[in-house]
């Protein structure tokens, strides 16, 4: 088991108070920091501000954020640790609730991958991730709705939902898209539900709903994090990741996952990042003005900002992205309901899938193994995905490396995704759409780098949440961190939407 630092405060052994009866705080302003120095240090109980979440939880039903809501398990936990607790000596989690992908395994909880065909799967034990983060002290609030399968951007799942319309809601804005395909954890954060969860990243999954609803987020160098107890797409793509109300708070829960000492905020002046040209096509109004005004601020508190050309990237990246993601989707789904108690094939999961943009990837592509092919043809995707492994993949993490290096680079800035959340509706799942969201995000993902999300405005028309995304080369991670905590000091946090 590996070693969690305790929180340790300096409070008298006399100043354990009466915690039930004090008043939750403001779920509006709340991080996910906050409240675990809140309550290692006894202003409120872990009872109390997971009552408080549960109550906005029903407020806002009509986000279809949850497929599962624990309230009777997450209540007996926090009364637990309540019970148990040491003012002033504290697990850097104790007593916070996180919420987590329902692709992601948790013990007593249903894993339905957001597909009927596992609406009834219930994993006996949880995936390394959640284990280290109950280990930490957390209590998992509920497992959240997303993309089916995690095959897509919109996170319009009409399998799942609490209110009365289909797919995950924004927080800002309840007729747009929360993003995918976390889209509950980001739905939820955005909205002040809750301050933090893990949620899953093949190739942009938890930086766009975070771009979208107005939180930070981290997709870790593939490997950094443990992969088993997860639903899969691509093993050479796919990883868990946090998604927060803060940075700091990203900060904390990948130091619970992946162990570290305490990272602290960069020295801006030391930093250069580089902009790619290709990565500001298609923006938006909103997302080109916040994202030259985020530039403007960045140098003005002495980051140093390069234009970099990345010759042949985006061709590179077309040469990855699907034939990755669709060959290694059959084998790797096939090897996970293999080992789970699932009791599923594939075959009977594709059958039962209700989102028709994934039912036509998985009945078309998926299970027989192809890719589309020229003049509306499918062809054999192994010669595409062998070619994709051995050459293009290889030419793409040279040309970042490259980059990085010839440069002196410590990332690559470009807004996270080009647009803002667009109308929730089926024409979201779309294709078009598709490509579209993924543009900025994709490439650094099929290169297994590893990428930072952080809201920066909210757009001046749209009033809807741009984001700012930093890539590292790979391993980097706690330096992307170390350069967000500075950042968020500049942008500061968004303003809660109105409820």
């Amino acid at each position: 088991m590996k070693r969690t630092t305790r929180i340790r405060l300096t409070i008298a052994a006399t100043s354990i108070l009466p915690l039930v009866a004090q008043a939750a705080p403001d779920l509006d302003t709340l991080t996910t920091t906050e409240a675990a120095a809140d309550l290692c240090a006894g202003k409120y109980s872990s009872e109390t501000l997971i009552r408080a979440m549960l109550e906005r939880a029903s407020a806002r039903t009509d986000l279809n954020a949850f497929i599962t809501l624990d309230e009777t398990g997450a209540v007996s936990a926090a009364q637990a640790i309540d019970a148990a607790r040491t003012i002033g000596n504290c697990r850097p989690l104790e007593g916070v609730p996180v919420v987590i992908k329902d692709n992601i395994e948790a013990a007593g909880m249903p894993t339905t991958a957001g597909t009927p065909a596992l609406k009834d799967y219930i994993p006996q034990a949880d995936s390394p991730v959640v284990a280290r983060l109950r280990d930490a002290g957390a209590v998992i609030l509920g497992k959240t709705n997303m993309h089916e399968l995690a095959f897509g951007i919109s996170g319009y799942n009409t399998a799942f939902k609490s209110g009365d319309e289909p797919g995950v809601r924004n927080a800002y804005d309840r007729k747009k898209i929360a993003g995918g395909s976390s889209s509950g954890n980001g739905a939820a954060i955005g909205a002040r539900i809750v301050t933090a969860g893990l949620g899953t990243d093949t190739g942009g999954s938890v930086r766009i709903p975070c771009a979208l609803n107005g939180c930070a987020s981290l997709r870790p160098t593939v490997g950094r994090y443990p992969q088993q107890g997860i639903v899969p797409i691509s093993r050479s793509r796919d990883t868990a990741g946090p998604m927060a109300a803060s940075m700091e708070d990203v900060a904390l829960l990948d130091r619970v996952i992946a162990g570290g000492d305490e990272i602290m905020a960069a020295d801006l002046s030391k930093v250069r990042v580089g902009v790619v040209g290709v990565k500001l096509a298609n923006l938006d109004a909103d997302t080109k003005a916040a994202f030259d005004d985020a530039l403007g601020i960045m140098k003005a508190n002495g980051v140093t900002v390069v234009e970099v050309e990345m010759p042949g990237l985006m061709d590179l990246n077309a040469a990855i992205g699907f034939p990755l993601a669709l060959f290694e989707a059959y084998d790797d789904m096939v090897h996970y309901l293999d080992s789970s108690d699932s009791g599923k094939t594939i075959h009977e999961v594709a059958q039962h899938i209700a989102s028709p943009d994934v039912k036509g990837t998985y009945d078309g592509l998926v299970i027989p193994r192809k890719l589309p092919g020229p003049d509306n043809t499918l062809v054999d995707a192994q010669p595409a995905y062998e070619a994709a492994m051995t050459t293009s993949r290889p030419a793409l993490q040279a040309l970042y490396n490259d980059t990085f290096s010839r440069h002196t680079l410590d990332a690559l800035v470009f807004p996270t995704v080009p647009v803002v959340a667009i109308d929730a509706n089926p024409d979201s799942s779309s294709v078009d759409n598709f490509v579209m969201y993924i543009q900025n995000t994709d490439p650094g993902s099929n290169a297994g780098l590893p990428g930072l999300q952080i809201p920066v405005s909210l757009g001046a028309s749209s009033g809807l949440p741009v984001g700012l995304e930093l890539d590292g080369p790979a391993d980097s991670d706690r330096k992307l961190i170390a350069i967000g905590l500075a950042l968020e000091g500049l942008f500061g946090r968004l303003p809660a939407p109105s409820r």
